[in-house]
Parts: C-alpha cells; structure tokens; sequence
C-alpha cells in the first residue's frame, strides 16, 4: 500500500533519548508495526506538538523502514512545539504527523562539505552518512556552544569515510569558515544548516552555486514597491477570492473557509506548498531553488504572491 506523505497519520512515541544539554531524540513507529514511508537525507516530518506544527528533520537511517527519529532542542523562545516535546510528550503517546518531505535533498556531487551549528547537525547527520555510503569524500565540521550542547557526537565520530572535527565555541570560538572553504573544488557542493549569523556566515565566503542551505527563520528581506491586489481562485473548492495588498493567500484561504495546512507563516517549511493550476506565481519563499520556481508548479501561499493578474491553485 502506498503511504501519501501529505495525509495525517498517527505515529507511537516508541523511544525517546536525552542527546545533549536541552536535545531531546524522539523515535516514532507505526502502532501496528506497519512500514513507514520511505525519506531520503534532508527530509523533515511536520509533528501536530502542543497546538502547533512543526518541522523536524530526520536523523535516523533511511535504510529502516520501522522508525523515524527525529531530535527537539528545548528552545527558549518557543511557541509551544519544543517545550511541549520536553515536557509533555512521552513514549507510549500517539503524535499526528506529515511528511516526510524533502527541501534539502544531496544533490550529486563530486564532494562535500557540510557545515551544522548546533542541532543543525540533524538533516546534516544523514547526510553525511548517505556520503560515506556512496563512498563520495566529504568534510563535516559541527559548531556548538559547548561540547555538551552538541548532539550525536559519538555517532559523529563513528563515520570513518570523511573528516569529521568539532568547533565547541567555548573551547575554539566560530567555525573557521575562510579555511572550510578555502580551495574547495568547483564540483563540489556545501551544505549548511544552523542559525542565521553561520548560514550569513557561509553566505558571505561561498559560492553560491555552490551553496545549499536550510533555515530556521526567515531571513528580513526589503522589498521595492507596494503589493497590490489580485484573483485567486481555489478549483478543489469551487472558491474565489481577491487577496488584498495586506493578506497572504494563505489568509484569504482560511477567511474563505477553505482546507489548508500551515505552520512557519514565513516560507520556510513548505508546510503550505501548493500546486500552481495556472497563472504566474510571484516566488516570495526560502525554499525553492532558482530552477525549482521556474518548473516545479508549485508555491508556498503563506509568503508568495501573484506576477500575473489572476492564480489558480490546486486547492
């Protein structure tokens, strides 16, 4: 049977494992002990956790069909998702789940170099194991606070086909990021994941055909002109709206009563990707590569807008 990723499904909470200060790994399993859907390095899951949907890449093994694993820090500033993981969620629950879904897929490259800060490391950590696996040569350097801040360190410091070094800034300070990236070869491709200063960071020394990255929020990004308003028409749902200057698609959606799922509001966790029918989408997301705005028919309604006078979508 085949599993759609973009249906809901409940998942057990079979295991869940302290990795580092405020990094918990949760494992998830089919309550019947049914295969789950396939993933690939890079693919995240959106987790229904204390009244939000959030995005947690995966950092377990592709290859096993039984689990998934994904890992939470206990941040802060949360809105709910992460503290409630910490301290609400338990092995034994059911959570709701989508996905997996992939942004930050390994593209073919000759080399690589991977760059994480802090649970960054999550999407990286398959990554360079899919890496060795394919036997193609590969350097990973993990920035963290401490030491005892940086998850899967001895799992880490098992992979024995690239070069694998720890930057704990307490102890080194920042990632050396001219020296990562000095002479690196133009097939050769980076792949970086952590907070905004290290993606600016890499952004600043890399190529950038050579550079994929994922973040954690959207970056602030000034804009010429003033939005002005257009026709959106929902074809699932015999609905047309007119989204204003000052509303997303996403909201004239939901105003309209019309079934959607959502969860960063900043196009970054493709949560609301949606199916272009017809009309010429104004690309407005962090996801989407270059290549995939021009072909892949698809548009994040929570951040992107309209070019033309009128969209329709698969809604």
């Amino acid at each position: 049977m085949t599993i759609d990723p973009e249906e809901p499904r409940e998942l057990l909470v079979r295991r869940m494992t302290w990795e580092a200060d405020g990094v918990l790994s949760v494992e998830l399993a089919h309550p019947d002990g049914k295969p789950l859907a396939p993933w690939t390095p890079g693919s995240h899951l959106d987790l229904h956790v204390g009244g939000q949907i959030r995005q947690y890449s995966l950092c377990g093994d592709p290859a096993d069909a039984t689990r998934y694993r994904v890992a939470v820090l206990n941040e802060p500033s949360s809105r709910g998702g992460s503290r409630h993981v910490h301290t609400k969620l338990r092995p034994g629950q059911n959570v709701t789940v989508l996905g997996p879904r992939n942004h930050f897929a390994l593209e073919p490259a000759a080399s690589y170099v991977f760059i994480a800060g802090g649970i960054g490391i999550t999407p990286i950590l398959a990554q360079a194991r899919q890496a060795e696996r394919d036997g193609i040569p590969y350097r990973l350097i993990h920035g963290g606070r401490s030491r005892a801040s940086m998850a899967f360190g001895g799992e880490l410091g098992a992979l024995r086909g690239g070069e694998v070094s720890f930057v704990p800034q307490d102890e080194q300070g920042h990632i050396d990021l001219a020296a990562a990236l000095a002479d690196l070869p133009a097939d050769a491709l980076v792949y970086c994941c952590g907070p905004a200063p290290l993606l600016d960071a890499v952004e600043a020394v890399c190529p950038a055909g050579q550079l994929r990255i994922e973040r954690f929020a959207a970056p602030v990004v000034e804009r010429d002109g003033d939005d002005t308003s257009f026709e959106v028409e929902f074809r699932a749902s015999g609905t047309t709206v007119t989204v204003g200057a000052g509303t997303s698609i996403l909201d004239a959606a939901e105003s309209a009563g019309v079934s959607t799922q959502s969860s960063c509001r900043d196009g970054i966790c493709g949560t609301c990707e949606t199916r272009v029918l017809a009309g010429v989408p104004d690309h407005r997301d962090f996801l989407l590569s270059d290549a995939e705005k021009e072909t892949a028919g698809t548009m994040m309604i929570c951040v992107s807008r309209c070019s033309s006078d009128r969209l329709v979508l698969d809604l």
